[in-house]
């Protein structure tokens, strides 16, 4: 049942971290693409917007995709962990800790998956289980 609940894991939040990756590289699901984020990024101090978007969004993607696939778990996780502290750092964190506040908690959550998987492994429904 570990490697099950495991594989759970890495799928809502792997799918999610492509999700988001998508909406700032592509503009899917309602994403605002390079462009847009390269801006919002300018905007709120983070220069160069347009470099740091798709920096953003290939970590996401990339680390998203491992993540998922449970292949190179420990980089994944390194990906989506560092991803999140930037937004907590450059967004969330002057909010406060409570989401309904735009806090950093979901963020923190992310984090704390991201390394605790990291740590367990990715079990044996994985690409690291089967190859390693």
């Amino acid at each position: 049942m570990i490697n099950l609940g495991l594989l759970i894991i890495r799928l809502v939040i792997g799918l999610s971290f492509i999700g988001h990756g998508t909406q700032k590289l592509f503009g899917w699901f309602g994403g605002h693409g390079i462009k847009g984020t390269g801006g919002f990024f300018e905007s709120i101090g983070i220069k160069p917007g347009l470099a740091m978007a798709i920096m953003a969004g290939l970590s996401e993607l990339v680390g998203g995709a491992l993540f998922t696939l449970g292949f190179l778990t420990p980089l994944a996780s390194l990906l989506i962990a560092v991803t999140m502290v930037a937004a907590i750092i450059k967004v969330h964190g002057k909010n406060g800790f409570w989401v309904t506040e735009n806090g950093f908690e979901f963020n923190l959550i992310l984090i704390v998956v991201a390394i605790g998987v990291a740590l367990i492994g990715a079990g044996d429904y994985s690409l690291d289980g089967l190859i390693f």
